[in-house]
């Protein structure tokens, strides 16, 4: 299953952070999270152990797992909400190039603000149904629609703007940061309504993708780069490659004009099907091979006929 990019790119891991001490941030997070979802267990407890049978304790338990999964979602991302809008007020995230050193305030906050998104965000990416994560996107500041499909890529967490009825392929990645080298660059990305985005295609930071265009799977924006509007985009990096026909009135009469169907049946089953449950017997296979060799030997004789046979073998055999 794929993750956001919030947990994929960049130094987002500890393995690779900036500093270890923001691990702290993380297990406070985690620690704090499960808080309400001890009190939620205790009250089931209570009156279902005390107050009931035992048996219905255990019967009933299944029907609680989703509802404290929920919680536990809705109380990290509250409680991550609150640490970000704290470390917000000291130094506000802002778009630019950077240098990637401890001594860059930007580069420092950037690394606190996905230590501090990324519980919630693995919690609700890992709930099967995909609203959840739409909802913690709009709780951290990606402007998204619940009409949109973004449950399959790697979507960053800030400074990324989505239109209606946006479709992300899997494995995806749209992101709004980048690393290269020693500079970090942030960089506002844009995607309208009705885009189309290919799988395992990469929307580098900054791009502007106009409304009904689609970028191609295995494809790759530069940053900064804008797409036009009603176009299909393909290559490395993404090119014009036709104008976007698809949401135009009156396409599904064009593409629905057949005018014989048994006759497309029949030609498709010639074409594309192979019965291997009429499988020929040995005695057939063996007369069908025969004729075909039979055939072949005619033709050769055909072919000496032509000619002369010793001009033949004389053209065989020369250099």
């Amino acid at each position: 299953m794929s993750v956001p990019s919030s947990m994929r790119v960049g130094p987002f891991i500890p393995t690779i952070l900036l500093k270890k001490q923001y691990l702290m941030f993380y297990l406070i997070i985690v620690w704090f999270s499960f808080i309400p979802l001890f009190l939620e267990f205790w009250i089931y407890w209570h009156f279902l152990w005390n107050y009931t049978r035992p048996i219905h304790f255990y019967i009933f338990l299944p029907l609680l797992i989703i509802p404290m999964y929920v919680t536990l979602v809705f109380s990290a991302t509250f409680i991550a909400k609150i640490f970000l809008v704290i470390i917000n007020a000291i130094h506000k995230p802002r778009t630019g190039v950077f240098l990637r050193h401890p001594s860059n305030k930007d580069y420092r906050y950037w690394c606190m603000r996905n230590v501090i998104k990324k519980w919630p965000f693995w919690l609700s990416h890992k709930f099967p149904f995909p609203f959840m994560n739409n909802i913690c996107f709009k709780v951290f500041g990606v402007k998204t629609k619940f009409s949109n499909s973004l449950f399959e890529g790697w979507v960053g967490t800030e400074f990324i703007e989505f239109g209606k009825y946006v479709v992300v392929g899997q494995g995806t990645l749209i992101q709004s940061s980048l690393i290269i080298g020693n500079l970090l660059i942030i960089k506002k990305t844009v995607i309208e309504d009705d885009v189309r985005i290919g799988s395992h295609a990469i929307v580098m930071p900054g791009t502007n993708i106009k409304k009904r265009s689609v970028l191609a799977s295995n494809s790759v924006t530069t940053v900064d780069q804008k797409l036009d509007e009603g176009y299909i985009y393909v290559g490395v990096p993404a090119k014009i490659l036709k104008k976007n026909y698809f949401f135009e009135d009156g396409l599904q009469d064009k593409l629905c004009q057949v005018e014989d169907v048994e006759a497309l049946r029949e030609k498709y089953e010639k074409m594309y099907l192979k019965r291997y449950d009429e499988k020929e017997k040995f005695k057939e296979r063996r007369e069908k091979k025969k004729k075909t060799k039979e055939q072949e030997q005619y033709l050769y004789g055909l072919e000496l006929k032509d000619g002369d046979e010793d001009n033949v073998f004389d053209d065989t055999f020369t250099i």
